[in-house]
């Protein structure tokens, strides 16, 4: 990641589109179990940030296209610099679900 890359705005809509056509892609909410239940993108599977050393559980080996997403992008920025130190190569930031505008999940 480059210096400007840490300023890209990301786009949650466009990249829950590129989730739906990436083939084998799981979509990550890193947001409390709680928040999750107040609302989710379907198809998303909820890994809380504190908990992110379980994401084995949805994602069965470190080449798999990972999308992340919290509420705001903060949390999402974290966990995929994490995922990487782990060492997940398909990595995406697509930042927080208070700016989507598509269908939510409860």
């Amino acid at each position: 990641m480059g210096f400007f890359d840490f300023f890209k705005q990301v786009n949650i809509n466009q990249g829950a589109e590129e989730y739906k056509t990436t083939a084998d892609a799981v979509l990550v909410d890193v947001r409390t179990p709680q928040e999750y239940r107040e609302g989710h993108i379907p198809g998303s599977k909820n890994v809380p940030l504190q908990q992110l050393d379980k994401i084995s559980s949805v994602a069965k080996h470190k080449e798999i296209p990972l999308f992340v997403y919290c509420y705001s992008g903060s949390r999402s920025r974290q966990a995929t610099g994490m995922l990487q130190q782990m060492g997940y190569t398909n990595v995406n930031n697509i930042g927080g679900i208070a700016a989507y505008s598509g269908k939510v999940e409860r």
